[in-house]
């Protein structure tokens, strides 16, 4: 959740059904009849004039309905990033700009409004067990957290806090949404754009589900109970309900901190080796990821600072709302990608890729190829051949420099001067999260300016037996 400004608060989050689609229906429709008049006039001019002025259009569209979107706030606010992080195969380009300038909603809800939640949600007496802060220390377009403590026993925890109705707006906000998207002329409704949506109405309902979240949660603190690089926070189930959180309170710094930046380059490595790790975890062992990439959902525990108990920096893990689960029918063509690139086996890699449906038998052979060379390019942090690495990407000791690499946009520019463009397909929906997550990885490395080498660990995790750490 992204902190929130002190005093920046309203009364009440707007949730009614029939408000929020008559305002995105307007917008819509006001964005519908200014693209129809725009192409009704937009034949004069040279080709790249008429052009230039359609993506000035387009981008115009889009920043306006954002600005509707924001105003709303609620479960639009979240579906709008959604979309931004995840629409860029369904979306037009101007759109996904325009979208990832919707800020999370940091406007908290005024404490009166949460008390009265909390007071519902948990009952006068217990909530009288707990001294909890008016200020909330975070804040976001679902709902917003506060510290407490136990009067009992002085234990420090937060709650997190939905906000009232916000959990039954889902399916009409999704839906206003896309009919907004539609009438303004802003996507086309195909079979795949369908799927998607659907996807991300999955995913909605798993965010407001606090009680999937808790035992989410939970689960996860057991499966990496014995692992001490991790932190997960204990849930306090006495406290929870369908829409309170609550769990211990742990500490830790934002992974782009000064403190963590401080760290030594060896110590810095180990947590981006752990992140890796916990990645190759989820994929391989538990078929469980947390997909959502934002930063606010880890903390850096650094050792030996006051409040620390470990030998190890540790990664804090706080948020379990955008796990998903993955069947091995979908996972097993994944791995079989991974596996033969990191054999460099070109023709098995496209064989996955046609058996995950984005890529097809009767493409020509060339671009076959090239999709299949491109997808290698991803896992080159992880590669054998490490001869193959740009001079730029490697240390004096033969280490890849993650973030110096520069490797997604290495990518992508691999990708945008070859013919794949013309032949792509939209891919599983799985595999857009599951995309989404691996740069997310990647990304939380380079911030950390780690250096290390990846192939070891993915070596493990494709021929070995990988245990756990001991403490």
């Amino acid at each position: 959740m992204a902190s929130n400004r002190k005093g920046n608060s309203v009364a009440r989050i707007k949730t009614g059904s029939f408000e929020r689609r008559l305002s995105l229906t307007k917008a819509g429709l006001f964005a519908g009849t200014r693209v129809a008049s725009h192409m009704a006039t937009n034949w004069f001019g040279g080709k790249e004039n008429r052009e230039a002025r359609h993506r000035a259009m387009m981008s115009s569209q889009a920043q306006m309905l954002v600005e509707e979107l924001g105003r709303l706030k609620g479960s639009v606010v979240k579906i709008g990033q959604v979309m931004a992080l995840y629409g860029e195969h369904f979306l037009p380009e101007e759109v996904t700009e325009a979208l990832h300038t919707l800020e999370d909603q940091t406007t908290s809800l005024e404490w009166s409004a949460i008390e009265r939640v909390l007071k519902d949600e948990l009952g006068a007496d217990r909530l009288a067990e707990l001294d909890v802060d008016p200020e909330p220390i975070g804040a976001a377009s679902l709902g917003q957290v506060h510290r407490a403590r136990r009067k009992s026993d002085g234990l420090e925890l937060v709650l997190k806090v939905q906000y009232p109705g916000v959990d039954e707006a889902v399916d009409s906000d999704l839906n206003s949404v896309a009919h907004l998207l539609k009438i303004a002329r802003l996507v086309s409704f195909g079979p795949e754009f369908r799927d998607w949506l659907e996807e991300v109405r999955a995913m909605m309902h798993r965010e407001v589900d606090y009680r999937l979240e808790a035992e989410t949660t939970e689960k996860f603190r057991l499966m990496l109970g014995q692992d001490p690089r991790f932190v997960v926070p204990r849930v306090l189930q006495e406290y929870c309900t369908a829409h309170v959180i609550a769990s211990t309170f742990e500490c830790g710094h934002s992974v782009s901190s000064p403190a963590v930046r401080e760290l030594s380059l060896e110590r810095r490595s180990a947590l981006g080796q752990a992140a890796l790790e916990l990645f190759f975890r989820e994929l391989f062992v538990w078929g469980e990821i947390q997909t959502d990439p934002n930063f606010g959902n880890y903390r850096i525990r650094i050792a030996g600072e006051t409040g620390t108990d470990s030998d190890h920096d540790q990664i804090v893990l706080l948020d379990f709302g955008a796990v998903q689960s993955y069947s091995p029918q979908f996972l097993d063509p994944v791995i079989q990608m991974i596996r033969a690139s990191y054999e460099g086996d070109l023709n098995d890699v496209v064989d996955g890729g046609i058996r995950l449906n984005f890529m097809s038998r009767d493409w020509p052979s060339e671009v076959l190829d090239k999709f299949g060379s491109v997808c290698m390019s991803v896992l080159e942090p992880l590669s054998p051949n490490q001869q193959e690495w740009p001079d730029y990407a490697v240390n004096s000791k033969g280490e890849y420099r993650w973030k110096q690499s520069d490797l997604p946009s290495r990518v992508a520019r691999q990708a945008a001067r070859s013919a794949i463009s013309r032949y792509f397909k939209v891919p599983p929906k799985e595999f857009v999260f599951l995309n989404r997550k691996l740069i997310g990885v990647y990304t939380f490395i380079a911030v950390l300016n780690a250096e290390f080498n990846g192939e070891p660990l993915l070596k493990e995790y494709l021929y070995g037996d990988p245990g756990v750490p001991e403490a």
